[in-house]
């Protein structure tokens, strides 16, 4: 009797050991990398400060720099999904960052810093990204997008880089970030942009409400020529079409979309092209239809690093 309670204490302390070395993970602070600099390489995290008139923020930045990077090595900006998980994605590009020698920086926006789509799907442009006014108009130092520039250039200082360019890579939610971060900051310096996956759009319409349009909003004014210009691939799964999917957003007017992630990607796309078409202006998009995949980040970043890098 004696010798089966101390196997159950020992199987105990082993699964409570086991659990401790779980947590001690890619996510711990204890791998917060205290010197992110010229000679870093490898996979680690950052603390990157972000302070404005009326706020600051650190955000863990997850990274990955192959042995092989140079001062011109490419960089990649990715923004995770709304399971926040930037570690994740950071360590699904691992390989293709030492095959493609291109640098891996994936910010955190944690629920705790950028709580709701507001503040991170939605950039935090606005209060109530879903009943925008004039009233309730963010600073444009306050948006959620308006990190990006200033970390690339943290980047850039940081490793001694000498890029004027980077590339983005946003899947579900980050999809979401990454379109209306190009509406929303036309003169970013991004090279070229894979959108995956998003749940939903803000279409560039002038008749349709913001968020799923640009009417009342300050996209209105905005410059649908240069929004155009860039260069942009719309990523999706063939497989990629459950209209069930969990935090899939669904209302009268989002499903005028589509009512799954592949109709709305399609339709969002095409769209753009008619837009294009009718304004007579440059279109340097594609579109990307992924075979046999579903919603998976996994391949998606995958695919994605060979359209931007191969």
């Amino acid at each position: 009797m004696d010798n089966i309670k101390i196997g159950h204490f020992t199987i105990a302390l082993l699964l409570m050991f086991m659990l401790t070395a779980c947590d001690n993970g890619t996510d711990d602070t204890s791998e917060i990398n205290p010197n992110f600099n010229e000679s870093t390489t490898g996979s680690g995290i950052f603390e990157f400060d972000y302070t404005t008139e009326s706020s600051s923020k650190t955000l863990r930045v997850f990274y990955h720099i192959p042995v092989t990077k140079t001062p011109s090595t490419k960089i990649m900006m990715v923004f995770h999904g709304a399971n926040r998980n930037a570690s994740d994605y950071r360590n699904t590009l691992i390989a293709k960052s030492n095959e493609y020698n291109f640098i891996v920086i994936v910010p955190e926006f944690s629920e705790a810093n950028f709580p709701g789509g507001d503040q991170y799907n939605l950039g935090n442009v606005y209060v109530d990204g879903d009943n925008p006014t004039a009233n309730t108009l963010n600073p444009e130092s306050e948006w959620t997008f308006s990190i990006i520039e200033t970390l690339f250039d943290y980047v850039k200082t940081q490793l001694g880089n000498t890029n004027n360019t980077y590339k983005i890579f946003g899947h579900s939610a980050g999809a979401q970030f990454a379109h209306r971060f190009l509406m929303f900051k036309p003169n970013n310096r991004s090279q070229q942009t894979v959108i995956s996956a998003a749940g939903w759009y803000t279409f560039p319409d002038l008749t349709v409400n913001f968020p799923y349009g640009f009417k009342n909003s300050m996209l209105q004014t905005s410059s649908r020529e240069i929004l155009f210009s860039k260069n942009v691939t719309v990523q999706i799964g063939e497989n990629d079409n459950n209209p069930n999917a969990a935090g899939l957003r669904h209302n009268t007017t989002v499903d005028m979309q589509g009512i799954n992630r592949l109709e709305r990607a399609v339709n969002y796309y095409n769209f753009c092209v008619q837009s294009a078409q009718t304004l007579n202006v440059d279109f340097n998009w594609s579109f990307s239809l992924r075979p046999n995949a579903d919603h998976d980040y996994t391949s998606a970043a995958q695919d994605a690093a060979v359209t931007l890098f191969n």
